[in-house]
């Protein structure tokens, strides 16, 4: 008999402590579902920001994975020792799990200290405005390098990427554009860029600009008029040459004696660089010419290299 006691004893001990437990639970979601309908989402949990510009592109790490392995097996196979892994890893640091308008040029230090290399002298080309035929023209002449063709530039050559708070700290959905702020991933990246890209330019440099803007060739709110132009090193650089392309068949609306070509040709002046400006650099021009043999802007260029 007191063996059945005891037992029933401690059944009911374990049914007073189910019973605790149960309620201690059901107090617990009241309290967790009250706050939900009060507040929204827990604080663990936040939405991911909303932006006006595309998000991050689609497998980012082997896309910039792929084109360093490109740029430093393949195309300059003298970079070789560069470690693409470091590279992809410190990239993803300067921005992951960051507010995408808060990002510095600190974030992205220790990715330009890996990823930069020298430029051989007389051989960098900088541009405004003339982005496709820039780009052309170096992909024809392989003596030149545009910030584009360095590998800085080559892996981050129309992609896009940012990041968020909260998980998974990249964001695929939305980036922030320049109008909604300027400290955004994209934007830091490519002035950093910029500026070492002219740090690093030695000898006689080169600028390929638009001359069938109607705005004018030179904008000082630009790149290369903000950043790279100011970024020059009067010790390392002995000359500018200014190389003025026009569209073939475009509007011719202004040559190197235009308004906003004396500004430029000031600003250098100003920091004591030797200067030249060419209409239509025939190299550039005859690459334009390939695209319309037929136009009358090009049949100067056939008579005048035809045998007399």
């Amino acid at each position: 008999m007191p063996f059945q006691h005891g037992s029933a004893r401690t059944r009911q001990r374990t049914v007073l402590l189910v019973g605790i437990v149960v309620l201690l639970a059901g107090l617990v979601l009241a309290v967790v579902l009250a706050s939900i309908l009060t507040h929204g989402k827990p604080e663990g949990s936040p939405e991911m920001l909303k932006w006006k510009d595309r998000g991050t592109t689609k497998n980012l790490q082997e896309v910039i994975l792929g084109r360093c392995y490109n740029y430093v097996m393949a195309r300059h196979s003298e970079l070789g020792d560069m470690d693409c892994l470091k590279i992809w890893e410190s990239l993803k640091q300067a921005f992951i799990y960051k507010n995408p308008c808060n990002i510095t040029s600190e974030d992205y230090q220790p990715l330009m200290e890996l990823a930069s290399h020298p430029i051989p002298c007389n051989k960098s080309l900088f541009w405004s405005k003339t982005n496709d035929l820039v780009h052309r023209y170096t992909k024809s002449n392989q003596n030149f390098f545009t910030l584009e063709d360095t590998l800085l530039g080559y892996m981050a050559d129309g992609v896009s990427w940012c990041g968020d708070p909260s998980a998974p700290g990249i964001n695929y959905e939305s980036c922030p554009k320049r109008s909604e702020c300027e400290s955004n991933p994209v934007s830091v990246f490519w002035k950093l860029a910029s500026k070492m890209f002219a740090e690093t330019a030695c000898g006689v440099v080169q600028v390929m600009l638009n001359g069938s803007l109607e705005a004018g060739a030179f904008k000082s709110s630009s790149i290369f008029g903000s950043i790279e132009i100011f970024n020059l090193n009067p010790d390392k650089v002995s000359a500018v040459h200014i190389w003025l392309m026009h569209d073939i068949g475009g509007p011719q609306s202004e040559s190197c004696s235009g308004y906003s070509i004396k500004r430029l040709k000031s600003i250098l002046e100003e920091r004591n660089f030797q200067i030249t400006c060419e209409d239509n650099y025939r190299p550039v021009q005859l690459l334009q010419c390939v695209h319309n043999p037929d136009h009358t802007d090009c049949r100067l260029c056939a008579s005048s290299t035809a045998a007399p």
